[in-house]
């Protein structure tokens, strides 16, 4: 077990939250809340697909840029997105300026509009990957899962670029398929009560949809 981070109030958090200013508000509303809506997935998995060889924090500090830049992430707008719109975004120094990865979100996008009208919504497809929990390794000892390999593939095989198993991953912990915090850590029975009362899409439950704050 890692020795946890102390936040302002003197309870323990995931040593990673105290890396960095901007972490501790993130991990403590954010980061494992379970999230149903489409375009706050298709935003994340974006997102994590532009960290790729980067930190999170570099991505976390240019958030509000590449949600200017990607129209809110919102799928049928990033869809129509052209060459035009590419070579607009290569020019934006307020982004990560990476041509395949530019290409790969607006790609994904129509890939997106695909799988939801094949699948009802992006949601209700991610969602069918949430791992039992007897099958969670030790919380934060891992950078892949038999779950996000599995995500990984069928997204692949469906057209979508830039979500391998370890972005995959990030993804699920970061979106509350998996409460990845540490044992020890004040946020996570937070994060296991809004588990518990969240509804999965494309499931009957009864009670509400709490899909945590918003990312």
């Amino acid at each position: 077990m890692t020795t946890p981070f102390l936040g302002p109030n003197g309870g323990p958090r995931c040593t990673w939250s105290g890396a960095a200013p901007e972490f501790l508000a993130y991990h403590d509303t954010e980061w494992g809340f379970p999230v149903g809506d489409d375009q706050r997935l298709f935003e994340k998995l974006s997102l994590e697909g532009f960290q790729s060889g980067l930190s999170w924090r570099t991505i976390l500090a240019k958030r509000e840029n590449f949600r200017s830049a990607f129209a809110a992430f919102e799928i049928p707008a990033v869809a129509r997105f052209d060459q035009h719109d590419v070579e607009r975004l290569l020019g934006d120094a307020g982004i990560i300026r990476h041509r395949g990865k530019i290409e790969a979100v607006i790609n994904n996008a129509r890939q997106a509009e695909n799988l939801i009208e094949r699948e009802g919504s992006l949601a209700a497809f991610v969602w069918r990957y949430e791992p039992d929990t007897g099958d969670l390794a030790e919380p934060q000892t891992a950078s892949t899962s038999p779950a996000s390999v599995a995500l990984s593939k069928d997204l692949k095989k469906r057209g979508w670029k830039f979500v391998g198993p370890t972005t995959v991953f990030a993804f699920m912990q970061a979106m509350g398929l998996i409460n990845d915090h540490a044992r020890d850590c004040t946020i996570r029975p937070e994060v296991q009560q809004s588990r518990e009362e969240f509804h999965r899409p494309g499931q009957a439950a009864p009670g509400p949809d709490r899909t945590g704050p918003r990312q």
